[in-house]
């Protein structure tokens, strides 16, 4: 398989070379990143996203890699400080020593007493020599730890900023995914605003249909008062007006006298 695969990739190489020559090359690699660009843009986004969130967790390991290796160190560090504390602890003690040997011989006596022992001016030389070079190597190796110490507190400093740093992106992307992820999610809405499709000839059609309606329960309405309204003859069983008889009594009341006289006569 993986021979068949060679034989097949140098087959399209040699072709390339012979159609397009010494631009085989560029078109090869043209090519290639088109290909990449597009199956790249066909991934939806959100699995883009997902990825993007899937990326912030795996730097989670790495992280707490850092944050226990500078924990590590700084215990390191600690112990350092201490074991220089006790070096120059005993150096001072050291020096104090030596101080007291050399003004002792400077003193010119040939006998010294020391916890209850003689010592000759010889042995005490010889004592402060051999302590003077103890200090010197004691001295240089308090130096050296120093010097050590002043390096992993550099370090240590330098691992604490980068991994802060970390810290700092890890959140900054945190919260850009969780921007692109809200803008996707309007974008979505937007989208499934402008799929809604809305029939409004149907609720045109409504709307004529209640005016018709309307329009034919107000004729109706209007056709029962026109036929309360209007008779062919008079109509002798509609109720009278109560004061019908005080008003024609007291119309033709100028003419009762002349009327009850002829009677009388």
């Amino acid at each position: 398989m993986i021979r068949k695969v060679i034989i097949l990739g140098g087959g399209t190489l040699l072709v390339a070379v012979l159609l397009f020559g010494r631009s085989a090359v560029s078109y090869i690699r043209t090519s290639a990143g088109y290909v990449t660009e597009s199956v790249r843009d066909a991934v939806p986004i959100e699995f883009q996203i997902k990825r993007a969130r899937g990326m912030i967790k795996d730097l989670v390991p790495e992280v707490r890699k850092n944050m226990h290796v500078i924990a590590k160190e700084e215990v390191e560090v600690k112990r350092l400080e201490e074991q220089i504390a006790q070096a120059e602890a005993r150096l001072e003690k050291e020096k104090g020593q030596l101080m007291r040997l050399k003004s002792d011989l400077a003193d010119g006596n040939d006998v010294f007493k020391y916890a209850g022992r003689n010592y000759t001016a010889e042995q005490v030389k010889v004592d402060l020599a051999n302590r003077f070079k103890r200090y010197q190597t004691g001295d240089a190796t308090l130096a050296s730890l120093q010097q050590i110490h002043a390096a992993r507190i550099s370090s240590l400093e330098a691992a604490r900023q980068k991994l802060e740093g970390m810290l700092a992106a890890k959140r900054q992307m945190q919260v850009e995914v969780e921007n692109l992820e809200a803008r996707l999610q309007m974008i979505a809405a937007a989208r499934t605003t402008s799929e809604y499709q809305f029939d409004d000839s149907r609720l045109g059609r409504l709307k004529e249909l209640v005016a018709e309606l309307q329009t034919r329960l107000d004729v109706a309405d209007n056709l029962l008062s026109a036929e309360s309204r209007f008779h062919d003859e008079i109509p002798l069983d509609a109720p009278t007006p109560e004061n019908i008889v005080d008003q024609v009594t007291e119309y033709f009341s100028d003419d009762v006298p002349a009327a009850e006289t002829i009677a009388t006569d």
